[in-house]
C-alpha cells in the first residue's frame, strides 16, 4: 500500500494532502512555523497520519511520493534575510545589477530612492576577460585577477558566489573555470554562474537572476537538506519532489541549483491545480483565486492551460527564469484593518500572520483582520475552526474591531462588514490586473476559489465583476497542496541565438538538440515517461519585445522548416494582436525546450457526495447589511445535484462557503460546489 503527500507552506497555515491507493484522500492543517518550516510540515504529516490511524512513521514508509511548496525562498527575499554573497565579473561591468535597465517602478517619482542591490559594490568583483558576443573570446581569463578576487571573496567570508561574465551565454568556457577555481578555493560555498542557470541575452536580466539564485541558494540548501533528513529520520525513503515557479515539480538536486526557482513555488501548487481541474471539466477558462492567510494569488488558465512569463520581481530581485504569471495582492484572512493617515478605513497589506495571528487565534494578537471581521459578522463557526482543534475567541474579535468602529464612531459589526467590503474591492481589482489589463474579459471565465479564507468572499468578488459562476471544491483550503500531486516532473532549458534576421536552420537544429539531450540527462533518475514540448522567443525585427511561439508539431526534418517557424511566429501574433507582418522577418532570440516527466495524477474528491439531500444542521446569525438566520449545511453531506439557495452557509472542518442572496449553488459530484451568482 502506497501513498503520496502534497505539502503547501503558506504564510499561516501549512497544508497536508494525503492520498491512498484506494482514492481516499485526507487533508490536514497545522500552524506555519516560519522559523523553521520543516516543523510545520512534520506536525501537518502527525495531524494526516492520524486521521487515517496511522503513526507518522508508518504513513512515510508507505508514502511513495512527497511533493513540496516553499515559501522558504520567498520570505528571504523579502525579509531581507538572503546568504551574504559576492559576484565575480567581467571587469568594468560591477554595476550592471545596480544600473538595472535605468528605469523605475514609479518613473515620475523624482524622490523614488534606488533599490538596494543584493551584492553590496564591494564584494562586486572585476576580473581580467571578456567574450565577445560571437562568442569568440578576446581577451582570456586572467588567472592571478581570478585568484586575486576569490582570496577576497573568501576573506569576507561569503557563503555564495554568483559568476556572470559578459556574453557567457554565447560562450560558457570562462564561467567554467571560473566556477571550478571558487569550488577549489571555497569548498563550503554555494557557486552559481549565469551560463547555467540563464543562458541567455539581455546582460542585467541574466546578472539578477544568477545573483538571486546565489543569494537563496544556501537558505533552499540548508532548509531542503534539513527535511529531507528529517523525513528521513521519521521514515521516509522515498524522492522528495519540490514544485517550482513554472509549476512543474523537480528532485531537492534540481531545486537546490536552480534556487531562485522557488521564488513562486507555493502558488504555482494552486495554478497547477486550476489546470487538473480543468481537465476534470470545470471549465477551460478560469480565474484561479487562491486567498490564504497573508495574500491572494491570481491566475488565469485559457484553454486548459496556464500563462508563462519571463520571469517576476521579487522583493528588488528580478528573476527572469519562466515563472506562471501570477497577480499576488497583500490581501488575505489575516489582513489588518487599521485608520489611515486621511481618517478613512483601510485594510492590508500588513498581515497578522501564523504569529501571533488574528485576535481570535487567542495568541496575542490585537489588531483587527479579516478573520476578526468574519468572525464577528457570524460567518465562521468558533467552535469548528480547523475541525474544533483550534475555539475561535469572539470577545477578543469584537474587542479588536472595536477599536477601529470607536474611531469611526460606528457599531462594531458594520465595522466588521466595511473590514470585509474592502478586502473584497482590493481582490476584485487584483483579478482586474490579471484580466482586463491582459485584454480579458473575466465575465467569460469561471472563478475557482480556494485557499483557507476564499469561500467567504469570493461570490462578493464575482458580483463585483459581473462573473456569474463561482466554482469552489471541497478540498479548497489545501486545493494546492492537492495541485502539487497533479503536475509533472519539469525541467525547463532556454538557448539564445543571437540571429539578426532570418532562421539559421542548422544553428536552431543543433541548439534543441543540445537540450533535450541536458533536459533527458536531468531526468536520468526518473524511471518514468519523458516528454519534449519545443517553443521559442520570437519578435518582428525591429520590435523590442518577444512572444512565446509553441514548436510542437513540427516536422524537424523538413526542408521547409525555417518558414515552417516563421508561420508559427506570425500565426502566434496574429492570435495576440490580430495582425501579422507576414512581409517583415521573423527573429527567433531564444529557443526552449521543456523536458517532461509524466508523475500519476492524484483524483479530487475528498469525501461528500451523499446518498440523500442534506438538510440544514443548524442556524446562524450573519450580518449581511442586517442580522439574518440562514441555514447552514455541512459540505461532505451534500448528495450530488443538491441545490442549496442562498443566503446560506456551506462549511466543512477547513471550508466555509458564504452564499448570499440570489446565490444557487450545486454540489457537483466531481467535488466541488458550482455556484450561480446571484
Amino acid at each position: 500500500m502506497s501513498y503520496t503527500i502534497g505539502i503547501d507552506v503558506g504564510g499561516t497555515f501549512t497544508d497536508i494532502v494525503v492520498s491512498g491507493p484506494d482514492g481516499r484522500t485526507i487533508i490536514a492543517k497545522a500552524s506555519t512555523t516560519p522559523r523553521d518550516q520543516s516543523d510545520g510540515v512534520l506536525d501537518g504529516i502527525a495531524l494526516a497520519a492520524e486521521r487515517l490511524g496511522l503513526s507518522a512513521t508508518a504513513l512515510l514508509g508507505q508514502t511513495a511520493r512527497i511533493v513540496h511548496g516553499t515559501t522558504v525562498a520567498t520570505n528571504a527575499l523579502l525579509e531581507g534575510k538572503t546568504a551574504r554573497i559576492g559576484l565575480l565579473t567581467t571587469e568594468g561591468h560591477r554595476d550592471v545589477i545596480e544600473m538595472r535597465e535605468g528605469l523605475k517602478p514609479e518613473r515620475y517619482n523624482l524622490r523614488m530612492a534606488p533599490p538596494d542591490p543584493l551584492v553590496p559594490r564591494r564584494l562586486r568583483l572585476g576580473v581580467k576577460e571578456r567574450t565577445l558576443n560571437d562568442g569568440t573570446v578576446e581577451t582570456e581569463l586572467d588567472t592571478a585577477s581570478l585568484n586575486a578576487a576569490i582570496e577576497q571573496l573568501a576573506a569576507e567570508d561569503v557563503a555564495a558566489v554568483s559568476i556572470c561574465f559578459l556574453h557567457s551565454w554565447r560562450n560558457p568556457e570562462h564561467e567554467r573555470a571560473a566556477e571550478a577555481a571558487v569550488r577549489a578555493r571555497m569548498q563550503q560555498a554555494y557557486v552559481t554562474t549565469s551560463s547555467d542557470v540563464l543562458p541567455q541575452i539581455k546582460e542585467f536580466e541574466r546578472f539578477s537572476t544568477t545573483v538571486a539564485n546565489a543569494a537563496v541558494g544556501p537558505v533552499i540548501r540548508n532548509y531542503l537538506g534539513r527535511l529531507q533528513g528529517r523525513l528521513a529520520e521519521a521514515g521516509y525513503a522515498g524522492e522528495l519532489l519540490v514544485i517550482l515557479s513554472h509549476g512543474g515539480v523537480a528532485s531537492v538536486a534540481e531545486a537546490t541549483r536552480l534556487a531562485a526557482g522557488t521564488a513562486l513555488s507555493g502558488p504555482a501548487g494552486g495554478v497547477a491545480a486550476a489546470v487538473a481541474l480543468a481537465r476534470e471539466g470545470v471549465a477551460e477558462n478560469l480565474v484561479a483565486f487562491d486567498m490564504g492567510g497573508t495574500s491572494t494569488d491570481i491566475a488565469l488558465v485559457r484553454d486548459g492551460q496556464p500563462t508563462l512569463s519571463d520571469g517576476k520581481t521579487v522583493a528588488n530581485a528580478r528573476i527572469a527564469l519562466p515563472s506562471l504569471d501570477i497577480v499576488t495582492l497583500g490581501a488575505g484572512g489575516g489582513s489588518i484593518g487599521k485608520i489611515d493617515r486621511s481618517g478613512l478605513l483601510a485594510v492590508g497589506p500588513e498581515s497578522a500572520g501564523a504569529d501571533p495571528g488574528p485576535a481570535c487565534y487567542g495568541q496575542g494578537g490585537t489588531q483587527p483582520s479579516v478573520t476578526d471581521a468574519n468572525l464577528v459578522l457570524g460567518y465562521l463557526d468558533p467552535a469548528n475552526f480547523l475541525g474544533g482543534r483550534r475555539t475561535l475567541d469572539v470577545a477578543a474579535a469584537t474587542a479588536a474591531v472595536e477599536s477601529v468602529a470607536s474611531k469611526l464612531g460606528i457599531g462594531v459589526a458594520e465595522a466588521a462588514g466595511g473590514i470585509h467590503r474592502l478586502v473584497n474591492t482590493r481582490m476584485a481589482d487584483g483579478v482586474r490586473v490579471a484580466t482586463v489589463r491582459r485584454g480579458v474579459d473575466p465575465r467569460g471565465f469561471t472563478l475557482l476559489a480556494f485557499g483557507g479564507a476564499a469561500g467567504l468572499h469570493v461570490s462578493a468578488v464575482a458580483a463585483e465583476l459581473g462573473m456569474a459562476r463561482v466554482v469552489v471544491p471541497v478540498a479548497a483550503s489545501v486545493l494546492s497542496a492537492w495541485g502539487m500531486l497533479n503536475t509533472d516532473l519539469r525541467v525547463e532549458l532556454t538557448r539564445s541565438q543571437g540571429q539578426i534576421a532570418g532562421i539559421d536552420v542548422d544553428a536552431v537544429r543543433a541548439s534543441y538538440a543540445e537540450m533535450e539531450k541536458e533536459g533527458r540527462q536531468r531526468l536520468a533518475w526518473f524511471d518514468g515517461e519523458v516528454a519534449v514540448q519545443r517553443s521559442a522567443d520570437m519578435r518582428y525585427g525591429e520590435q523590442v519585445f518577444e512572444i512565446p511561439v509553441s514548436l510542437d508539431g513540427l516536422d524537424w526534418s523538413s526542408p521547409t522548416l525555417a518558414l515552417d517557424i516563421e508561420n508559427a511566429f506570425h500565426a502566434a501574433h496574429e492570435r495576440l494582436y490580430t495582425y501579422a507582418l507576414r512581409d517583415q522577418p521573423a527573429v527567433l532570440v531564444n529557443a526552449r525546450v521543456s523536458a517532461i516527466g509524466r508523475l500519476p495524477a492524484t483524483a479530487s474528491g475528498v469525501g461528500g457526495g451523499a446518498s440523500g439531500e442534506a438538510t440544514p444542521k443548524a442556524q446562524r446569525r450573519v450580518y449581511l447589511g442586517g442580522w439574518l438566520d440562514v441555514p447552514v449545511y455541512d459540505f461532505l453531506a451534500l448528495a450530488p445535484d443538491q441545490v442549496v439557495a442562498g443566503p446560506a452557509v456551506v462549511e466543512s472542518d477547513t471550508t466555509t462557503v458564504l452564499l448570499r442572496a440570489k446565490d444557487r449553488a450545486r454540489y457537483d459530484r466531481r467535488g466541488w460546489l458550482d455556484v450561480a451568482v446571484g
